[in-house]
């Protein structure tokens, strides 16, 4: 799976762990020089605090649109620190 934004692979990988549709990709799988960190948290009831980062692209910025579970509730643990994309990423096989 390759998740891209701004014509740019920002991650890649044979393994991401699929939940509630959403591709999430191992940390050593993805680019950190695209991404910085982001002041927003959500929480899920059933997976914890989540954790956001800013993609950076080309002087392009994609604030919040990838987010990660830094200390998931334990039906989640799975997915500790592997990263998801949405807002215009494309996710594709």
């Amino acid at each position: 799976m390759k998740a891209m934004w701004n014509n740019q692979v920002i991650a890649e990988s044979n393994d991401t762990i699929v939940v509630e549709n959403n591709h999430y990709f191992p940390p050593d799988s993805v680019n950190q020089e695209f991404l910085s960190p982001s002041s927003k948290h959500t929480t899920c009831p059933w997976k914890g605090e989540a954790s956001y980062y800013t993609i950076h692209v080309n002087e392009h910025s994609n604030p919040d649109a990838a987010w990660y579970y830094p200390h998931p509730k334990q039906a989640a643990e799975n997915i500790k620190n592997y990263i998801a994309f949405w807002k215009g990423v494309q996710i594709t096989a």
